[in-house]
């Protein structure tokens, strides 16, 4: 299965810690946030990756090259203009043939995704209105984030971006996605996958359903998810 890291974003908020790279790049421990991910998807099996890059892409494609290095192999999908979330993923159309994984790259999920594959293939297999899995994250305050609701058995209802107070279960940015994700994605312009093709997709009569994350979670596109990444790295190498 080829794993797509998402790895376009401008990091505007983290200038003030690194500048002049992208924000995949920033360095945790002498390395680039975005190494400490392809190193957790290689231990874990995936060795068929495409970084979907746009700014000051070179610095990304200059560190990794083709992958040999890690003993993985590394396409790269252009934006030539930010296509957001969902427009990077159909920019990588190329690159996909069947079910694939999609990670943010500036978040970090401490995951099974194996076992999120096997969850998803399950569910696909038994109904196949099953598109998409969404690793998701439970919180006390999801007003931040906004929160999804749930049914029963697990299937996403509903997307509450922004809306909600309180506790919640909440998109971690982490998906396992059948190709036909791409029909409903449209071509050469800027589209979000949480705020515009998920909410679209449940619309449509497709299902998604939901796996829940238990560990360690994080985003590093601020300043404070910077540091407990950080702080969790250097935890990790005592």
């Amino acid at each position: 299965m080829k794993a797509l890291i998402l790895a376009g974003g401008l990091g505007t908020r983290l200038r003030s810690i690194a500048q002049d790279v992208p924000k995949p790049m920033v360095p945790v421990h002498g390395r680039p946030f975005l190494e400490h991910q392809l190193e957790q998807l290689k231990a874990q099996g995936f060795e068929d990756l495409v970084f979907c890059v746009s700014y000051l892409a070179e610095h990304i494609r200059e560190h990794f090259g083709n992958g040999d290095r890690w003993g993985v192999r590394i396409a790269y999908a252009t934006e030539n203009q930010l296509l957001g979330t969902a427009g990077a993923i159909k920019n990588a159309h190329r690159y996909i043939e069947d079910a694939f994984l999609v990670l943010n790259g500036d978040s970090f999920l401490e995951i099974d995704f194996l076992a999120m594959v096997r969850s998803h293939r399950c569910r696909q297999q038994a109904d196949s209105r099953v598109i998409g899995t969404v690793a998701v994250v439970a919180t006390e305050d999801a007003t931040s984030y906004g929160a999804l609701e749930l049914a029963a058995d697990g299937r996403i209802l509903a997307f509450r971006e922004k809306q909600v107070d309180g506790p919640g279960w909440i998109n971690s940015g982490a998906y396992v996605l059948e190709p036909t994700v791409l029909t409903t994605i449209p071509t050469g312009r800027a589209t979000s996958i949480e705020r515009d093709i998920f909410p679209t997709i449940v619309e449509l009569g497709y299902h998604l359903f939901s796996h829940p994350l238990q560990g360690f979670f994080v985003d590093i596109g601020t300043p404070e998810g910077y540091r407990r990444f950080c702080q969790y790295t250097e935890e990790r190498l005592r």
